[in-house]
């Protein structure tokens, strides 16, 4: 199983402490925010050769690979998908910055959340934001090709302050409809218990089949996650049984406590639900 997590849960000098649990319970991918990833440098989407060579050889120290990217507008201020034209700009300007970071460090996804970048107003229907959306979109996936990576949308509970894809059922459509190479769905956990949605996680899952390219093992505002062994080892499973192959990514805000004996409990836990359902696999 490829397994990653996202170092949002920690800071940056606990990385190497973090890479060595990775690497003792199979986490072989990073997930990255460049502002952790590259704290030190001005511009943390434009590091320095010197800086980009050093993240990559202290990965390779542990074995592991940078599969995902996300804080896509991290620093930028008045970049809106749905704004004036020069909001707008800024918004395009923002994500090619992030697409050339992600050529630089070979990163093949992208996963663009940002609720509050996104939300559309209400003098607009939703109709017509899809419509715009779907421009800008397949603008940014031309991109994302060249670049060798994909631009993964990530749906947001309207709890965390958008009114755009806020379902992942609706994400799985937009993504559908726009097939384009360069957008993908980013099948998030979090949002799928937000919103009620996992009766329905195959169907979801069907609704894009093909334009899934990352899995987000998330919860609710970003708490602790798994919560639930058992009802991650449900959908797992069910996206595994339905040709998922991908990156599975631990995504959690810092845990309380003992950082280091917390996220080593929760890389274990998933690690284990993984495990089990490999045996269950292979049995059948």
């Amino acid at each position: 199983m490829k397994l990653a997590i996202s170092n949002i849960a920690w800071q940056p000098a606990q990385a190497r402490d973090i890479y060595a649990l990775m690497r003792e319970y199979g986490f072989a991918g990073l997930e990255i925010a460049p502002g952790l990833a590259f704290p030190d440098e001005a511009d943390p989407f434009a590091p320095s050769p010197a800086a980009a060579s050093a993240f990559r050889n202290e990965l390779d120290t542990f074995g592991l690979q940078p599969v995902s990217m996300q804080s896509l507008l991290f620093g930028v201020v008045r970049a809106q998908l749905f704004g004036t034209s020069a909001e707008q700009s800024q918004f395009e300007q923002a994500m090619l910055r992030a697409i050339g970071l992600a050529e630089c460090l070979g990163i093949p996804n992208l996963v663009f959340g940002s609720p509050k970048n996104r939300a559309y107003p209400t003098c607009m229907s939703s109709t017509e934001a899809h419509a715009h959306a779907a421009e800008v979109f397949q603008r940014l996936g031309e991109h994302a090709v060249r670049a060798g990576t994909r631009i993964a949308i990530e749906p947001n509970p309207a709890s965390y302050g958008t009114n755009f894809l806020t379902t992942v059922a609706e994400t799985a459509e937009f993504v559908a409809a726009l097939n384009h190479p360069g957008i993908t769905l980013n099948y998030d956990l979090g949002a799928l218990y937000a919103n009620a949605e996992t009766g329905d996680a195959g169907v979801i899952y069907q609704a894009a089949r093909g334009h899934v390219s990352h899995v987000h093992l998330s919860e609710p505002s970003l708490a602790p996650a798994p919560a639930s062994p058992e009802a991650l080892a449900s959908i797992a499973r069910t996206l595994l049984q339905l040709g998922y192959r991908n990156w599975f990514s631990l995504e959690m805000r810092a845990p309380e406590g003992n950082l280091l004996h917390e996220i080593a409990t929760r890389l274990a836990l998933t690690a284990q639900v993984f495990s089990n359902l490999e045996d269950t696999c292979h049995a059948e």
